[in-house]
């Protein structure tokens, strides 16, 4: 049998684009530290590089890229739409583009289902997100993005979005926090169902994760002679969606990499389904709306 090349798996989007399985998160990573870990991790190997307005740190994803040397049509770049900016879309794309330095993305997201009034910690009473999609689904064609999508949209919210008569552009992507505490089942297999890929976030639990000290995790990773993280990648990967672990230090940043040639058997696979611990990386306590409602599960 071939060996599994995990970092070379694509998804394909209901688009008909490949978005690469694993790519680098960079939330929460400090200034300064950004555009060395992107340098680091395309050198790596990776092809695909998250980030977000809210960041702040597309200038240094820009760096990063340029810094690599590695051609912009090989790269997978995904970013995504601020909350104070829901009534300015065009705009506000054109702001990450410039930030950014390049002339298109892969993908831009609607970061949360929540159209924030700017300054105010209160949502517009004449516009949500179905307003901001319709503004999403006009730069379709415009040459600047490739494929549009939401993140952090719950089944209820997917289901207001695609009931909608204004929906005419399927998400091809819902970016959501995913891992064994916080697998989200029904969420996962919802977007499926409706053609819409998902991408996991916080797929290592963040800083200081739990998972890491989780002893049917650790069990597991020693039995295999991997990390608990790589262990943690190639599970979200078998299970269906792309993951994109954040990390700063390149060292660690080719661990995560380091996944080709082995795979985890469907007895494993459901040992890790089984854990049974619940914890989640990003709340929306936040946020003044509720965005998540329990029900992913």
């Amino acid at each position: 049998m071939a060996a599994v090349k995990n970092t070379a798996h694509t998804f394909t989007l209901n688009t008909g684009d490949k978005i690469p399985a694993i790519g680098l998160g960079t939330w929460q990573s400090k200034p300064h530290e950004v555009q060395t870990a992107v340098e680091a991790a395309l050198k790596a190997g990776y092809r695909h590089i998250d980030t977000a307005s809210a960041y702040g740190n597309e200038a240094e994803v820009g760096a990063g890229i340029k810094a690599s040397g590695v051609p912009r049509d090989q790269i997978w770049l995904t970013t995504k739409l601020f909350n104070n900016d829901h009534k300015r879309v065009a705009a506000a794309l054109d702001d990450s583009l410039s930030k950014l330095g390049v002339d298109y993305v892969d993908l831009y997201l609607i970061h949360w289902p929540a159209s924030v009034i700017p300054g105010e910690k209160a949502v517009f009473d004449d516009w949500n997100f179905v307003d901001t999609w319709r503004e999403m689904q006009k730069l379709v064609g415009t040459g600047k993005v490739k494929n549009i999508g939401v993140s952090n949209f719950a089944v209820k919210n997917l289901e207001i979005l695609l009931n909608d008569p204004s929906c005419k552009v399927v998400p091809a992507v819902n970016q959501v926090e995913l891992h064994p505490c916080n697998p989200s089942p029904k969420l996962v297999a919802y977007a499926k169902s409706k053609g819409i890929h998902s991408t996991g976030y916080s797929c290592l639990g963040s800083t200081n994760s739990p998972l890491y000290t989780n002893d049917t995790l650790k069990a597991l990773a020693d039995a295999k002679g991997k990390t608990v993280q790589q262990v943690l990648l190639v599970w979200g990967i078998q299970k269906g969606w792309s993951v994109i672990p954040k990390s700063v230090t390149p060292k660690r940043i080719e661990a995560n990499y380091d996944i080709d040639g082995w795979s985890l058997t469907d007895d494993e696979v459901k040992t890790i389904d089984g854990v049974t611990e619940r914890f989640k990386v990003c709340n929306d306590n936040w946020l003044p709306i509720k965005v998540f409602f329990g029900d992913d599960e």
